[in-house]
């Protein structure tokens, strides 16, 4: 990324009139942000069917290039990251969502393409059962899967209980914020911020000087839903923000898992109703988690022998890289493949299907796949 494509995907990040799903079409249909800053008096030039709309806001670029030109002095001056749609290490997973911010300001060590990657989601209110749910379960997962990254919002209640205890166990853990990198929100969890900086890391689409206000939450929460494979909601009330998180997942076909709770209890009946209604599978404990996502701490399975490539000779070159990729582990999730091949998740979607067909490749649950025994 030149510093110019950066510059101008900020300005355009800017144009609020558009929103995240507009700004990033018309980047893709540009091709660039410097494409889109070079014609934004003349669009039609370039994308000929632009709506009087998109000719209307883009009026606003100028405007938005002078706060993109402080933000970017002021993300040099942090040693911040800014890391645009177009960038090779934007987070893979949170690019096939339609809604995804064109830009995301990130300070930390986390790869935020790790290989298992969860968010864990309640209510701010948590109780000590939920507490200790939450506790247990990353505990028993930092021994099933120790590369696990949890991703939660820093908020009250269950977020800073994931934290907390992913930091104690060695997990490296994500804070995705509802403002900029240059505040903490809540106040008292800053101590708990700059230790996930030196393990996990801080993540938000906003620019510095921006507040914490309530529409923020809910556009953070479709950051944490899409940038994981999988939702857990430990605790959650009726109505609440880990069930918009739960419901923005689903909507990006990532799996769902709920802990269950007494029916008398306010603090559960979200996640009941999840469990009722079939949107969430009812987890117990971090083993059922791992089993289901086929994440198990299994070392590699040694199939080079037993599964030599001249077994399978009509496979095509991208089959062929989906069944190395498979050899390596007993079994890998459908994100994982798209961000070891290379290849977009609609075409490793059809080929693996094609695999499938051939009886070459085995779907198991959790959207894990594995090669057939031989």
């Amino acid at each position: 990324m030149t510093e110019n494509e950066t510059l101008y995907t900020l300005a355009l990040s800017r144009i609020s009139k558009l929103g995240s799903t507009n700004q990033r079409m018309l980047l893709e249909e540009a091709g660039s942000a410097t494409r889109v800053y070079e014609y934004h008096k003349n669009i039609r030039e370039l994308i000929p069917q632009a709506t009087d709309k998109l000719v209307h806001a883009l009026n606003d670029l100028e405007q938005g290039l002078q706060r993109a030109e402080e933000e970017l002095n002021y993300i040099c001056e942090k040693q911040i990251r800014c890391i645009c749609l177009n960038d090779p290490d934007y987070p893979l997973r949170l690019k096939e969502c339609p809604d995804a911010p064109i830009v995301l300001f990130y300070k930390g060590n986390a790869d935020l393409n790790s290989r298992h990657i969860l968010n864990i989601v309640g209510t701010r209110h948590c109780t000590e059962y939920g507490k200790d749910l939450c506790q247990r379960f990353i505990t028993d997962l930092a021994e099933i899967c120790p590369d696990a990254l949890i991703v939660s919002g820093l908020a009250y209640g269950i977020d800073i209980q994931a934290h907390t205890k992913a930091l104690e166990k060695g997990l490296k853990t994500i804070g995705v914020l509802a403002h900029g990198l240059d505040q903490i929100y809540p106040r008292m969890h800053r101590h708990t911020a700059e230790a996930m900086i030196q393990q996990g890391g801080l993540l938000t689409e906003f620019m510095s000087k921006t507040n914490a206000d309530k529409v923020n939450f809910v556009r953070r929460n479709r950051i944490v839903a899409g940038i994981a494979d999988a939702t857990v909601v430990v605790e959650s009330a009726e109505k609440g923000g880990a069930l918009i998180t739960a419901e923005l997942a689903e909507g990006y076909s990532r799996d769902i898992f709920a802990f269950p709770g007494r029916i008398t209890d306010p603090y559960s009946q979200g996640c009941n109703e999840l469990i009722r209604k079939n949107r969430a599978t009812l987890l117990q404990n971090a083993a059922d988690f791992a089993e289901l996502m086929g994440w198990q701490n299994h070392k590699k399975v040694k199939q080079t022998n037993t599964i030599q490539l001249q077994l399978f000779p009509e496979l095509n070159p991208e089959e062929q890289l989906i069944i190395d990729c498979l050899i390596q582990t007993d079994c890998k999730p459908i994100n994982q493949i798209c961000i070891e091949t290379n290849i977009p998740i609609s075409r490793v979607s059809s080929i693996l299907f094609s695999l499938e067909m051939k009886g070459i490749v085995k779907m198991l649950q959790g959207g894990n796949y594995r090669i057939c025994s031989s």
